[in-house]
């Protein structure tokens, strides 16, 4: 193939290139060779902004997580410290009910104790009195009869110690009843506090190891995508710098499609001589 043959065989390639792309209607060779860089830059730039996006949204999604989790471990560290707190009560109220406990029973056998010491002392005890001289008959009479009947003292009357005895007693068995049933009803609700409580607490732990495990498979995806888009922008930028570098060439001189085809044909017509002179000298 000869030279000229050659730069007519570039220009219906150049041509063919206008077919292919449909892209100016007013063709120019130079413009052709500039729609693959341009078209990879819109291209990266598109693939940039989509993960420059994604990046705002997982870093957004792993800050979200990370304050939910942060709720959470407080929620139930609060709730712990309202445990301890609850068993600390509860362990200084069981010791004070069951000493209360324990000294209403002791007092029950003391106290049954002396009440019937003192019934047998009533029972057993019948005292005499004796009337010593110048009394009348009468009088006499009645206080013969009085001296025969039991010494009641004190325990005579239900006001008297052996009563006020029995009320005594009658209390500090109602105090061991109430002490104990109190007792019995504040371990009840100690005890569906910490079951409440624990159960909430084993769900939100649960919640925070699921949000963990999440925050650490976002962060995992953040990390790749900030790296592709690291790797994006580079291909970008260089994209953008060949565009910079072919732009001088291909900017538009002003020249309509008309002067560009004459100006073409004049420079394969200035081709074609230059060819033949080189042919002669050839020869």
């Amino acid at each position: 193939m000869s030279f000229f043959q050659s730069v007519t065989q570039q220009d219906d390639d150049i041509f063919l290139h206008k077919s292919q792309f449909h892209i100016f209607d007013d063709y120019d060779p130079r413009k052709a060779m500039f729609i693959r860089p341009a078209t990879n830059g819109e291209i990266k730039q598109a693939e940039v902004e989509e993960l420059a996006a994604n990046v705002e949204k997982r870093t957004a999604e792993s800050s979200q997580l990370k304050t939910e989790i942060a709720e959470l471990t407080d929620a139930v560290a609060e709730m712990k410290g309202k445990q301890s707190e609850a068993t600390q009560i509860r362990q200084e109220e069981k010791k004070t009910n069951t000493q209360a406990i324990e000294d209403a029973k002791v007092a029950q056998v003391a106290v049954s104790k002396a009440t019937q010491v003192l019934k047998d002392f009533y029972a057993k005890n019948a005292a005499s009195s004796f009337v010593q001289g110048g009394a009348s008959a009468e009088l006499g009479d009645a206080m013969s009869q009085a001296s025969q009947a039991p010494y009641k003292g004190m325990g005579a009357a239900s006001g008297g110690i052996v009563g006020m005895l029995e009320v005594i007693l009658s209390d500090f068995a109602r105090l061991e009843t109430e002490t104990s049933s109190a007792e019995a009803q504040a371990q009840d609700t100690y005890d569906k506090f910490m079951d409440e409580s624990n159960q909430d607490n084993a769900v939100k732990d649960t919640e925070i190891a699921h949000k963990e495990k999440n925050r650490e498979e976002c962060d995992g995806d953040n990390r790749s995508l900030k790296k592709e888009l690291e790797l994006t922008q580079e291909e970008l930028d260089a994209a953008m710098d060949y565009y910079d570098k072919l732009k001088p060439d291909c900017v538009d001189n002003g020249l309509s499609y008309e002067d560009r085809v004459q100006k073409r044909e004049e420079e394969i017509q200035a081709l074609g001589e230059a060819l033949k002179i080189l042919n002669q000298e050839s020869v």
